[in-house]
């Protein structure tokens, strides 16, 4: 019912927008929909998520990172033999005097989680900014996804090489892989803190088990010193001298760095953790202190770890049992604890690397389920309910049974995918740091942070020469994620994007004024040109002639200047302008039609008054003007706003107005 009695009616500063809802109509649908990830942003709702403290998502970042424990020892044997503690140093100097700094930087730059993405995002304007975040994406779905899978993957295979486990069973690998994915993610529907929860057990048991695997080496070789004497020996015989060592060294860099993927994990849960603060900066300033002590505590354990169990496992093993088909192969740690303390102890150190590779892929998840959602449906590249957990928990958990199958579960098949992912993710950050310190000028870090691209590109660079199916993998990833973002902007670009629409103290007054007038709003859709007051003399003109407005009725002209087409939802702020005794109503969106369509949905519900809007008709090929407004935010404007109009307001009688002539 329109308003009668306009003149003691004071239009609202702010009217809600009306953009598409979850809905939730039954108890498991509302169950499902719950727990969601915000955009980072004012709107951004973060401290209603569950929060956890810092050393407890260590534990969830760790099962990933600590998990490498169980077959990088080997993998450093394999690649560098007798110098594998050597190229251990290296990558331990690299993890605490390069990537440590980089992602403590990081953690500083994007303290909402979005990691390297975001700070590389700002580089880049418009569709190109969008373009290259999703490629980023792409590689983060191929490192994350793929640790999920191979994690799994390896996980059934230390359960099925088991000694006490019948070789007529290792046919159920696929299967078991399967069930693994299926229980991890129903652990991430029940929630974040039952997943952190059961990492912490997860990670302590292995710490410690490996704690006494590596402790008994050290003994074993404090009183047989024999072993260190010929080590040395080796070292001399195979090396070659110095040149050597450092190709040996370089060959074996590009496997090892792999041990690092916790980091990106790492700084991609940042909204879990806890931290406390009497504002809004405080509790930012405490969130990232508490990820510095993630990282560094991390980093401290891992290097601590990485050098030791690679010292022992060098010196105590036998060069042949690492080959493909030995005892050691993939499970070097695995081998002393049997060998040294018998197989009850031995099935017990295989239990615990089986349960915390299958839930290394549990750090992986909620990298995802923290990173992703703050992009795609933010762009208008995803449905809004895939900012919810659970629903796109159970799509990575499809994803990932689909990928097991396809690669039947064989580790060595997604190693290149795994790498490649990790790598680029990794190169990302620190060009992104790279770029952030030559901005700020520190030359000490400009220096530093080049050394770590630089050795970060070579390692990408290796591995991709080395294994090229990993990069076919993630190119996959990058269409996949290419081709559903654009399908889902093309779908809804007919949405109400305004999260909001403010008006301005001039704006309202205007709108008050029409009211006060005769009742009605009449607006008249205009792209300024001079913005003088000839135009608005000559478009008012051409619409009385062409338009069925009243001869005395009141008019607002309404312009909508085009910010960013790229951008999908937004806040609307509208502002009154006089020109020579026109009132104007400007507004800048990146879509024209759906910025008027919200402007009028938004005079609607404040006033019960339905808008009356005047356009023309716009001249060319209507696939052209379409093209325009999905790439340019404009196009043949009329019918696309009655479009949105008929989407959002089902009732024809209840949506405001649209004329068009010409």
């Amino acid at each position: 019912m329109e308003r009668k009695d306009w003149q003691n009616y004071e239009f609202p500063a702010k009217v809600a927008g009306r953009i598409p809802r979850r809905g939730a109509s039954s108890p498991f649908a509302r169950w499902l929909l719950q727990d969601a990830v915000q955009p980072v942003g004012p709107e951004s709702d973060e401290h209603t998520r569950s929060k956890s403290a810092w050393w407890k998502v260590m534990a969830l970042t760790g099962v990933d990172y600590f998990s490498t424990l169980s077959y990088l020892p080997a993998i450093a044997v394999l690649a560098a033999g007798a110098l594998s503690p050597l190229a251990t140093l290296l990558i331990v100097a690299l993890t605490l005097f390069g990537v440590l700094p980089m992602y403590r930087r990081v953690a500083k730059e994007s303290p909402h989680g979005q990691g390297s993405v975001a700070m590389l995002e700002r580089l880049l304007p418009f569709w190109r900014g969008k373009i290259f975040v999703l490629i980023l994406l792409g590689f983060v779905a191929t490192s994350w996804i793929i640790t999920i899978t191979l994690s799994a993957a390896d996980a059934s295979v230390h359960l099925l090489e088991n000694p006490i486990v019948p070789e007529g069973l290792r046919w159920l690998q696929v299967p078991v892989t399967v069930a693994l994915l299926v229980i991890l993610g129903g652990v991430f529907l029940l929630g974040f803190t039952e997943a952190v929860n059961v990492a912490i057990p997860l990670v302590v048991a292995f710490l410690a088990l490996n704690a006494v695997v590596i402790g008994l080496g050290i003994t074993q070789l404090v009183l047989h010193p024999e072993a260190i004497v010929d080590w040395q020996a080796a070292l001399v015989r195979d090396t070659g001298g110095i040149g050597g060592v450092v190709v040996t060294t370089l060959i074996a860099f590009p496997l090892l760095v792999l041990g690092l993927s916790g980091f990106e994990t790492g700084v991609s849960m940042m909204p879990l953790i806890a931290e406390k603060g009497a504002t809004k900066e405080a509790r930012l300033a405490a969130r990232i202190r508490n990820t510095k002590k993630l990282l560094t505590t991390a980093a401290l354990i891992m290097s601590a770890y990485l050098i030791t169990s690679t010292f022992v496992t060098t010196l105590l093993i036998p060069a042949e049992e690492f080959e493909p088909g030995g005892e050691a192969n993939g499970r070097a740690l695995a081998y002393l604890a049997h060998e040294f303390l018998g197989p009850v102890f031995g099935t017990a150190y295989d239990l615990s690397s089986i349960l915390i590779l299958w839930f290394a892929g549990a750090s992986a998840m909620a990298g995802l389920v923290n990173i992703v959602p703050r992009y795609l449906p933010t762009y208008g590249m995803a449905p809004d309910w895939s900012r919810a957990v659970r629903p796109v928990v159970l799509v990575y958990t499809g994803i990932s049974i689909v990928i097991t199958i396809a690669f039947q579960a064989d580790v060595d098949a997604q190693a290149g995918a795994y790498a490649t992912g990790i790598l680029a993710m990794m190169v990302s950050a620190a060009v992104a740091v790279l770029i952030a310190a030559i901005r700020q000028k520190r030359t000490p870090a400009i220096i530093g942070f080049s050394v770590v691209t630089l050795v970060l590109g070579y390692a990408l660079g290796a591995n991709i020469i080395e294994k090229p199916d990993g990069i076919a993998i993630s190119g996959m990833f990058i269409l996949g994620i290419v081709a559903v973002s654009l399908v889902s902007r093309i779908s809804r670009s007919t949405e109400i994007r305004a999260e909001t629409v403010e008006f301005d103290e001039a704006a309202r007054g205007f709108i008050e004024g029409s009211l006060r007038h005769d009742g009605r709003i009449n607006i008249v859709a205009n792209r300024r040109q001079a913005g003088d007051r000839a135009e608005y003399l000559d478009k008012e003109k051409t619409q009385r002639r062409m338009n069925p407005v009243p001869g005395r009725a009141d008019i607002l002209f309404l312009e909508i200047e085009v910010i960013d087409p790229s951008e999908f939802r937004e806040v609307i702020t509208v502002e009154g302008v006089a020109v020579d005794g026109h009132r104007v109503l400007r507004a800048a969106s990146p879509a024209v039609p759906n910025a008027i369509a919200a402007i009028l949905i938004a005079i609607r519900d404040a006033t019960d008054v339905r808008p009356h809007a005047y356009f023309e008709w716009s001249e060319g090929n209507p696939v052209f003007h379409l093209m325009r407004y999905l790439l340019l935010g404009r196009g043949d404007t009329a019918p696309v706003v009655r479009e949105i109009l008929r989407e959002v307001d089902a009732d024809p009688d209840d949506r405001p107005i649209i004329h068009v002539g010409g």
